[in-house]
């Protein structure tokens, strides 16, 4: 079993960044590729970025790449989500999630998400 809660959500403006931070508890850290997911209201859950289990490799949604970054700290056992040039399209609730095996853009894939948090961007 593996627990994640996320940090770092807000309101802020557009052009503004907002570093998001997942800890993880339980199980080893290392041993899941982590990913980043948002759901705006009335939207469907969509990827943002995935981290490979000791952050070699990294995928992000178009949407986002360029202005996102993930990253790791398996000493810390948390993953972050640096997000720069947030824009207010941006807003949605920001989840964390884990799985076994290699980094993926598949929610389904994901065995344990956190309970997200929100993020806010205004124009």
């Amino acid at each position: 079993q593996v627990q994640l809660v996320e940090s770092g959500g807000g309101l802020v403006q557009a052009g503004d960044s907002l570093r998001l931070s997942c800890a993880a508890t339980g199980r080893t850290f290392s041993s899941y590729a982590m990913g980043w997911f948002r759901q705006a209201p009335g939207k469907e859950r969509e990827f943002v970025a995935s981290v490979s289990r000791f952050g070699s490799a990294t995928i992000y949604a178009d949407s986002v790449k360029g202005r996102f970054t993930i990253s790791r700290d398996n000493a810390k056992s948390t993953v972050y989500l640096q997000m720069n040039s947030l824009k207010p399209e941006d807003t949605a609730v920001y989840y964390c999630a884990a799985k076994s095996g290699v980094r993926s853009s598949r929610g389904n894939e994901y065995e344990y998400w956190g309970q997200g948090t929100q993020v806010t961007v205004s124009s």
